[in-house]
C-alpha cells in the first residue's frame, strides 16, 4: 500500500517541461526536466512532436503555419528529427498551449476562441498570429495569459 508520502508524489501537478513534453508527443515526457527538453529542443525534435500538436491546434494550423509539410515530410521520410529552428517553434507554441490549458482548464472551445479571436492589446493581431510570428510574438502571447490571470489584461 503506498504511504502518503507516495500518494502525494504521484498526483503532484507536472511542471510546465513535463506538460509541454507531453503537448508534443515526446516519448519520455514524464522523465524530462527543463534542461533535459531545452537538449531536445536544440538537438531536434521528432517529426510526431507536429502532429502531437496538431492533435489540439488542428492539422492545418501546426502543418502550414507552424511548419512547413514538405519539412514534416521529409524528416518523418528520413527517420530524422526537426531542424533546431523548427523545433524551437513548435515549442513556443507549446507553451502557449500550455498556459491556455492551465489557465481555461482545459476547455478546448474557450482556448480555440482565444488563440483565433483578435486582441486590441496585440494591436488586432490574434494570439495564435502572433505566437507564431517569433518567439518574441510567442513571449508576447505568454505575458498576455499571465497578465490575464492576475486581473491586469481584459
Amino acid at each position: 500500500m503506498p504511504t502518503q508520502a507516495h500518494s502525494a508524489q504521484r498526483k503532484a501537478p507536472a511542471n510546465e517541461a513535463t506538460r509541454v513534453a507531453r503537448l508534443l508527443a515526446i516519448d519520455d515526457a514524464n522523465m524530462l526536466s527543463e534542461v533535459d527538453l531545452a537538449r531536445r529542443v536544440s538537438s531536434g525534435l521528432p517529426s510526431q512532436s507536429a502532429l502531437g500538436l496538431s492533435e489540439i491546434l488542428g492539422k492545418k494550423r501546426v502543418v502550414g503555419s507552424i511548419i512547413p509539410e514538405a519539412s514534416l515530410r521529409r524528416a518523418r521520410n528520413a527517420n530524422k528529427p526537426l531542424s533546431r529552428e523548427l523545433s524551437e517553434r513548435l515549442f513556443e507554441i507549446g507553451r502557449v498551449v500550455d498556459a491556455l490549458r492551465l489557465a481555461y482548464h482545459g476547455n478546448q472551445e474557450a482556448i480555440d476562441g482565444f488563440l483565433h479571436r483578435p486582441h486590441a492589446l496585440l494591436e488586432g493581431d490574434t494570439p495564435f498570429e502572433m505566437a507564431t510570428s517569433s518567439s518574441a510574438g510567442a513571449q508576447a502571447v505568454l505575458n498576455l495569459i499571465r497578465r490575464a490571470e492576475a486581473g491586469v489584461a481584459v
